[in-house]
């Protein structure tokens, strides 16, 4: 019987072990190696660690853990959960562990615009989050990926990121302007350019339907997300719909509407940051810990 078990065993799943790991607290880490920033080189805005490949960071951080001895590092897929607080019980494809709390750091998924050529650029050319990747575009051209799934969100990336270069705004169909929005691009410096996109080539370059070729320094669209497990929805877990898509739903100590079973990172918070995911797993670990002091 473990105190915790961590399913996912990224950014926010190792904050907040590490905060019950120091509190000599018997914790199970499960993860299956599926990082949702895999595909990106470089990490940026996390203070201390600016520009380092964020494997190297995930490396350095699970080494650190493991010179912890109550620390248990299981690599799989965790593939059911059940039980209630103080007696859940987690399998994997050969192991049924137990412990007294759940954190669950499942991590998302980002749907994408089903455009060729965009999904192989993913994390290196196209991207999701200015604050993370504009300031390497060095002020060049940016080119913003409407998508009719999360509409709202591509008109706010198309009017912020104009603070980190001369921007177009592709609708490609989607999403349909109204007069007030198209005034308030106009007045930011955005260019609307609505003819449908038929593949992206080279780095950042967009073909369109018409034949013309537009060259960027980098690409940006908001993917919907969603947890990359149907381990919390299969508990029982409430999830809620966001701006970005749909999360677990969690209190402000970070337990979900199961009792014992807490939530962190990027799956139950918006927005989404590696920084924020450390902050959010330290806070969730510091949560659990309390729970056990005080059942």
């Amino acid at each position: 019987m473990q105190d915790v078990i961590v399913i996912g065993g990224s950014y926010a799943g190792m904050a907040a072990a590490l905060q019950l790991l120091r509190a000599r607290r018997r914790v199970l880490v499960v993860d299956a190696g599926q990082r949702r920033n895999r595909f990106a080189s470089q990490s940026h805005g996390f203070l201390g660690q600016d520009g380092v490949n964020p494997a190297v960071i995930w490396t350095q951080a699970r080494e650190q853990l493991l010179a912890y001895p109550t620390l248990t590092w299981v690599t799989g897929q965790a593939l059911s959960i059940a039980g209630q607080n103080d007696a859940f019980t987690v399998t994997t494809g050969d192991q049924t562990l137990t412990a007294r709390r759940l954190v669950l750091a499942l991590g998302l998924s980002d749907d994408l615009p089903a455009i060729p050529g965009l999904a192989a650029r993913w994390g290196q050319s196209v991207f999701h989050c200015p604050y993370c990747h504009g300031y390497e575009l060095d002020q060049g051209r940016i080119g913003v990926i409407a998508t009719g799934a999360n509409g709202l969100m591509s008109l706010h990336q198309a009017q912020m990121l104009p603070e980190w270069g001369e921007t177009t705004f592709l609708t490609n169909g989607a999403p349909d302007l109204d007069p007030a929005q198209r005034r308030d691009l106009h007045a930011r410096g955005v260019t609307v350019e609505e003819a449908p996109i038929r593949a992206l080539t080279g780095t950042a370059d967009i073909l369109l339907d018409d034949g013309r070729t537009l060259s960027f320094a980098g690409l940006f669209t908001a993917s919907r997300t969603r947890p990359a497990s149907p381990l919390a929805e299969s508990l029982g877990c409430a999830l809620m719909e966001t701006p970005l898509g749909v999360q677990i739903r969690t209190s402000e100590a970070k337990e979900t509407s199961i009792p014992g079973v807490f939530a962190c990172g990027d799956v139950a918070r918006v927005p989404h940051s590696l920084s924020l995911a450390v902050a959010d797993g330290a806070w969730a670990g510091a949560n659990v810990h309390r729970s056990l002091l005080w059942p």
